[in-house]
Formats: structure tokens, sequence, C-alpha cells
């Protein structure tokens, strides 16, 4: 009897053991709260900040915004979802035809297709589908393609042609975006992909770095003598930089949205004049676009600044997470990919606001008003929370 309990206890303890080794696939709720909570903010700070805009452009309905970003928020949302059931290695069979796609639905931005709007010329109408920027398919594709090109390349990627031609693939469609749609500001989210994503994997990480400090550097102060050299130019690319290097001067033309931006930031103080209560965004043009951060600031201060701060902080660090504990070297740089695309465009978003750097035209992702942008976001984000799912955690 004695014999038979204590191989009964032997077989329950070892039982425990192999329970207590079990794997558990891993999901990122913390991910998902953070998207739930940055849209909701998104979408009650787009209704503040557009209502005044929305009632002039669309004959009293202050809410024509609003409503249509929660039509595409929804959408995406369900987008995301599907995209989620979809295994990531998968996308390695349609990397290369999505990236030249992508070059295909650029060029069509030249032709009768193309849809200009406010002189800029970047969009795609086609028959019952509403307009889109061909250049966010092009992020997407960049996201996919070149960690394919890295675990393909093997240690290949790793040596000087190695790099130079994965590094080639990355700066061909930023050119691409810049000459077939003429923008600039996607065009360095679009090479800052590759970049950052080439940075990660490659194993000499300090004379990258180095490289890339001085270019930051030396771009700043270029383009701070070049606004000196150049007051006569009537390029707008250039004006823009005239604007940035001395805004006062110009705050009548090219430095009239980042002037008011500015007076709204400082208007604010720290808690803001309250939700509604801006006066900046009935003078500047389509506040709710890529200037949304300065109404932000002076309806809830720096303190709401703080707080879209460290959401996206928050966001960045839950990417981080999914990446550095990705199954595989494919997962953890796609991942890599969407953590360098939000990264950079929040980046650029708050270093224009703030005129750190000239206007570049970029919206602050998941808050500022576009249903092409608000799709892409959500699916970059599918695919990340697929990755997430791949995660086995012991327990």
């Amino acid at each position: 009897m004695d014999q038979r309990q204590r191989l009964k206890r032997k077989r329950i303890i070892r039982q425990k053991k192999m329970a207590g080794n079990a794997e558990y696939a891993y999901f990122d709720y913390g991910l998902v709260a953070v998207l739930i909570f940055l849209i909701c903010f998104g979408l009650i700070m787009l209704y503040s900040t557009s209502y005044y805009s929305a009632q002039i452009d669309y004959k009293g309905d202050g809410a024509f915004y609003f409503r249509r970003q929660l039509l595409f928020s929804g959408g995406s949302l369900l987008v995301m979802y599907v995209v989620t059931k979809v295994d990531y290695h998968r996308y390695t069979r349609y990397a290369t035809i999505l990236y030249v796609v992508s070059f295909i639905l650029m060029a069509l931005v030249q032709t009768p297709l193309g849809v200009e709007v406010n002189g800029a010329r970047r969009w795609l109408r086609f028959p019952v589908i509403q307009r889109f920027q061909p250049s966010e398919i092009t992020k997407i594709a960049m996201i996919l393609f070149i960690p394919y090109l890295i675990c393909k390349f093997g240690k290949k990627a790793y040596t000087k042609k190695g790099a130079l031609q994965i590094l080639l693939f990355g700066i061909l469609a930023a050119a691409g975006v810049f000459v077939l749609t003429e923008n600039l500001s996607t065009a360095i989210i679009v090479f800052g992909i590759s970049a950052v994503i080439f940075f990660v994997a490659y194993p000499r990480t300090r004379k990258i770095g180095i490289v890339f400090v001085c270019l930051v550097v030396g771009g700043l102060i270029a383009g701070q003598i070049l606004g000196r050299l150049l007051e006569s130019s009537g390029n707008f690319r250039l004006q823009r930089i005239l604007s940035w290097v001395d805004p006062e001067k110009y705050a009548k033309s090219g430095a009239f949205q980042t002037m008011q931006g500015l007076l709204a930031i400082g208007s604010g103080g720290f808690f803001g004049k309250g939700l509604g209560g801006s006066a900046q965004k009935m003078v500047i043009p389509e506040p709710q676009n890529d200037m949304i951060l300065s109404i932000i600031c002076e309806e809830l201060g720096v303190f709401g600044l703080i707080v879209v701060l460290v959401l996206f902080g928050m966001l960045l660090y839950r990417l981080m997470f999914i990446a550095q504990n990705a199954p595989d070297l494919y997962g953890s740089l796609i991942v890599t990919g969407v953590f360098a695309h939000i990264a950079i465009q929040v980046l650029l978003n708050v270093a224009v606001v703030l005129n750190v750097i000239p206007t570049t035209g970029i919206t602050l992702p998941f808050i500022s008003y576009g249903g092409t942008s608000a799709v892409f976001l959500m699916i970059e984000m599918g695919i990340v929370l697929n990755v997430s799912g791949k995660i086995k955690i012991r327990r």
C-alpha cells in the first residue's frame, strides 16, 4: 500500500512538472488596449479640432470629419482582426510582388487616375473607391520586403555587397515615392524603415549609428545655410526651408501655418484652455490633419502633449517587446519595420509642429484625419498581433 502511494505521488509530481512546462500561445492584449485608447482619444480630439472647419466646408455639418473617421476606424479594426488570422510567414511569397505593385500604383498617380489635392498630386481614385495614397502601400511593402531580403540573403546580407544591395532597394523605393508622387516626407519614412530594419539586423551597428547622427546634424546645418543663401528662390521646398529658418519674417506666407501652430501651443499653458476651447483652429488651414497636435496642446496644454507622447511610448514599447521575443528573424524584423514607421512619423510630426524641422505635411498616426492612413496602420498592427500570437511562453 505504501509503495502504491509513493508511485502515485511521484506520478502526480511528474504531471505537475509537465503542466508547469506547458507552452501557451501569447497574445499582446496590452498593445490592443493602447491602440483602442489612441483611436478613441484621436476621435475625441478630431471632433473638437475639426468642428469649426467642417461647419464652414460642409454647410453646417460640424461632425462631417468625425463621422467619416469613425467609419474608417471601425472598418480598420475589422481589417486588423482579419489580418491577425493570416500567418505572417505567408507574406514571404508576396513580398516581392507587393514591392513591384507599389511602384505600379505610384506610377498611376501620373495618369488620369491620379487626383490632385491642394496642389499636390499624390492620390489615386478608382470607380466607387475612396481615393487613397499608393505611398501607404509602399510603406507596408518595405516592412515586408526588406526583412524578406535579409532572411533570403542569409550571411551574405552582412557583407558590404549584400548590405549595399538591400539598402539600394530602400533608396529605390524612396526615390520612387519622391519622383512619382512628389512626397518628400513619405520618401524619408520609406527609406527610414529600410535603414532601421537593416540597422537592427546588421551586427556592426556602431559605425552606422555614427554615420546616421552625422547625417542628421549635417542636414539641419545645411538647411540653415541654404535658408540664408537662397532667400530669392521661388521653389516651394526651398521656401519651406526659408520659412523654417525665419518664421516671423514669412509669417504671412510660407510660415503662416507654423506661426499659428506655435501660437496655439504657447497659449495653451500647462493644462490648456479646455476641450473645444481652441481659437487657433479657426485660423489654421485644415487643423485636423498634420497640425492637430498644436490644437491638442492649446486645448489640453503641455499635459495633453505628455499624454500623447506617453501613449506612443507605450505603443512603441509593446512593439519592441514583440520584436525581441518573436519566434524567428523574419517576424522580428517585420515588427521592427512597423516600430520604425510609427516612431519616425511621430517624431517628424512633433518636430514640424514645434518648428524643429521644416514643414513636411506628415500626419500624426491614429490621431490625424485620414481614411487611407487609418486602414493601412491597422493592417500593420494586425501583422504585428499575428507575430505576437506565434510567441510561446511557459507557465
